[in-house]
């Protein structure tokens, strides 16, 4: 099957903006809201591309380019800290010949790398279809699945994350949820002294540390989310004794509910199963709004942070990224990173 490209950019948008919500495994981060978030916080452009094939299919690839000349260009989808991409549709399914057909189109680009980091939902229609010349990066996704309702959901959460559920009521901890931006400057500050936790973690200069996070989540990246997605994203605060303790931002569209970051004051959070209290209630109106599945995010198999994730009965997504490169891109930047980490005594 081919598939015709008809229309990049901002004259894709209005069929993007039919499609979004008619794809019942789109995710956020495949809507035009997002890519505007995008857009309005670094050096990146919506060359987004509607394809329509032969009997008539329409198919919208979001795609965010930087602002580089055409020779060293990279485009994403979705940009490096932007989350998952990959195609959606119209009809509601992407199916493996729609991916050939987009793919072959991708082979013929002349920017210096394009990065799809299709949705683990449809992951399957990618794998089945690339061709094995094109670099594969491996991730691993957690999600719930939330069809039987929340009491089979909860039930599910392993006896210690229910306890510290229980634990939080009993030591007063108060959990306030908004939909306006209001808290997300709370988050914010909550999510820098994560980074220096982390930083000590992983032993890595705090300044380092700092200087990522600022180049992958900015303030104004949170402030754009909020303001843009107004009403779809959710900022969950934990409190205790008036302090804030640990937050959520937690991300709605169609049938889905995304935790999209969470931070917390460590040495006040201790002990408080405040962050668990956060998840079931966010878990709780996902299930109350009818949506399918509640996603964690991305975890290293094998983790800390995966069998966390495990405890609220989380399953498993092995998916894959793809990287169509002109040089060896990535083979160069993992190479930098290994010998970075070994100097600074990085533990990943």
């Amino acid at each position: 099957m081919s598939a015709e490209l008809i229309a990049v950019g901002t004259d894709a948008r209005q069929a993007w903006r039919d499609a979004a919500p008619r794809d019942v495994d789109a995710l956020v981060s495949q809507t035009p809201e997002w890519m505007d978030c995008v857009c309005d916080c670094g050096d990146h452009e919506d060359v987004t591309r509607l394809y329509e094939t032969g009997d008539g299919h329409r198919l919208v690839l979001p795609l965010a380019r930087r602002r580089l000349p055409q020779a060293v260009s990279t485009i994403g989808s979705m940009p490096f800290g932007w989350g998952t991409g990959g195609l959606i549709s119209p009809d509601g399914k992407v199916t493996p010949d729609d991916v050939a057909a987009v793919v072959a189109d991708l082979a013929r680009e002349r920017a210096l790398v394009v990065a799809v980091r299709p949705s683990p939902v449809i992951a399957d229609a990618w794998e089945s279809v690339i061709p094995p010349d094109v670099l594969r990066i491996p991730y691993m996704s957690q999600s719930v699945d939330l069809s039987g309702g929340f009491d089979a959901v909860w039930n599910a959460f392993a006896p210690t994350v229910r306890s510290q559920c229980r634990k939080a009521l009993r030591r007063g901890v108060a959990v306030q949820r908004d939909d306006t931006g209001r808290l997300m400057p709370i988050f914010d500050e909550l999510y820098r002294k994560s980074v220096d936790r982390w930083a000590r973690q992983q032993h890595e200069p705090r300044w380092l540390a700092r200087w990522r996070a600022r180049r992958r989540d900015p303030h104004k990246k949170f402030q754009e989310v909020a303001r843009r997605l107004r009403g779809s994203c959710h900022v969950w605060v934990a409190w205790r004794a008036g302090e804030p303790i640990a937050a959520l931002v937690v991300l709605t569209h169609g049938y889905h509910t995304t935790m999209w970051r969470s931070a917390m004051d460590k040495e006040l959070a201790r002990g408080m199963g405040a962050t668990e209290l956060l998840q079931q209630m966010a878990i709780e109106e996902a299930c109350l709004a009818g949506h399918r599945f509640y996603h964690l995010g991305d975890s290293a198999p094998g983790s800390a942070l995966a069998r966390n994730k495990r405890g609220y009965g989380a399953v498993e997504l092995q998916y894959t990224g793809y990287r169509f490169e002109r040089l060896p891109v990535t083979a160069v930047d993992h190479f930098l990173r290994r010998q970075a980490k070994r100097v600074i005594g990085f533990y990943d």
